[in-house]
């Protein structure tokens, strides 16, 4: 069970708008009162040892879970202490709790493990029924603590597939399809699309889109589309394209690796996407209100150029976002990635500093290696002729220390927090 303590915290402080027009002030302020703190828990770092994965790369990949990522320890290192676990797990995965989930290297069933004393460990697992699923490519959300929902679109891509399952023991509920249509001049959806559920008005909602076939070219026919979908039933309640002739940021592994959508704490769920520019790619963060389904079409939280790889809250009206600076490169490796708070309130952006200076860019595209737990929000640093360092950014004060340093040598993927098995 786990174990929480509350910690009051002073009210949010109104913020003061800098009339920019793509963002809403409408929404009521957030006053945290409480938050449970987590007291029994640990961090896994994932490293690869000879470039970053991610994407469908085939890295070795190695686990260690440590108490603290505070600076008063060693140089981090996985010599004789890591778990090596590409072999049996891929690094797109699923956490809650104490528990890793997902569909693993075998591609033949769900599975729940822990990672423990350089050993995985299998809980539960379940073979596919009728619906099959390929590694790392498709989408999940919770819809409440033991309800695992899990999307993907088919073998053939033209139709869009779920499963329900119940995560003690990892028996299959109940699968189907989804009852949408395929988009006018569509032959394919996308991998997986992003699925995310709102407890508030207990709707899940599903962001996809459609492609012409691949012998055309395979284009986007349509914008980012949204179906929100009653979790009982999975039946479509509402399917509607985006007003922005968008797609998400991030479509093929929905959320394995990196973030891309959150609900605040005043209900609102957010979307980071991207449209096509002739300069390039450029990114946005959309909103769907609370008790609504469609798009507010006043709001767009970021309009700077280049793309979002992952954004994560911090609660109030904050989120820690990792994104690429397009002018310093756009591949994987490129050292072009930044990490940078976004107030989704002012809409302002403003790139995380340690003792004056922005944080050094990063390589890495997928391996947006942040976490948060207790206010605090750890981010890790792969820069180029540098030893991987991780850096704390306190989400009460806005201040940033520096914390654990990994030896040289490994390419630090994520970080991850995980209860301690009771």
């Amino acid at each position: 069970m786990k174990k929480f303590k509350f910690l009051f915290l002073p009210l949010i402080a109104l913020f003061v708008s800098f009339g920019i027009v793509s963002c809403s002030d409408d929404d009521d302020p957030v006053n945290v009162i409480e938050e449970p703190l987590l007291e029994d828990y640990h961090f896994d770092l994932w490293v690869a040892l000879d470039r970053h994965g991610g994407m469908g790369r085939d890295v070795q990949t190695l686990v260690r879970s440590l108490g603290s990522l505070d600076a008063d320890q060693p140089q981090i290192t996985f010599t004789g202490t890591g778990t090596e676990v590409n072999a049996t797990l891929t690094l797109e995965t699923i956490i809650k709790g104490a528990y890793y989930y997902q569909v693993p290297v075998s591609g033949d069933r769900f599975a729940k493990y822990t990672i423990s004393d350089n050993k995985i460990n299998v809980v539960a697992s379940r073979r596919f029924a009728t619906n099959t699923y390929a590694a790392r490519k498709y989408t999940h959300a919770w819809t409440d603590e033991s309800t695992l929902v899990i999307m993907a679109a088919n073998g053939a891509a033209d139709k869009i597939i779920w499963t329900k399952l119940n995560a003690d023991d990892m028996t299959i509920i109940s699968e189907g399809e989804l009852n949408i249509t395929m988009p006018e001049g569509g032959a394919l959806y996308t991998t997986s699309g992003l699925l995310s559920y709102r407890k508030s008005d207990n709707k899940l909602f599903y962001f996809y889109f459609a492609k012409a076939d691949k012998r055309f070219g395979g284009k986007r026919v349509c914008p980012m589309k949204v179906a929100v979908i009653n979790p009982a039933t999975m039946a479509v309640e509402n399917d509607t394209e985006c007003f922005m002739d968008c797609e998400m940021v991030g479509t093929a592994y929905g959320e394995l690796l990196q973030t891309t959508t959150f609900i605040d704490d005043n209900n609102n769920l957010y979307i980071a996407c991207k449209t096509d520019e002739a300069d390039g790619e450029h990114s946005h963060l959309l909103k769907i209100p609370a008790g609504s389904t469609v798009f507010d079409k006043t709001y767009d939280g970021y309009t700077a150029g280049g793309k979002l790889i992952s954004v994560m809250y911090l609660g109030g009206d904050n989120i820690m976002a990792y994104a690429r600076n397009d002018q310093m490169g756009t591949g994987i490796d490129d050292f072009s990635h930044y990490y940078t708070v976004i107030n989704v309130k002012t809409c302002q952006a403003e790139p995380v500093k340690y003792n004056g200076q922005q944080l050094a860019y990063s390589g890495g595209r997928f391996s947006s290696r942040m976490a948060y737990v207790n206010h605090k929000a750890y981010i890790g640093v792969d820069a180029k002729d540098a030893n991987p360092v991780i850096y704390v950014y306190d989400a009460l004060t806005g201040q940033t220390t520096k914390g654990a340093e990994m030896a040289s040598g490994y390419y630090l993927e994520q970080i991850r927090v995980v209860e301690n098995v009771k």
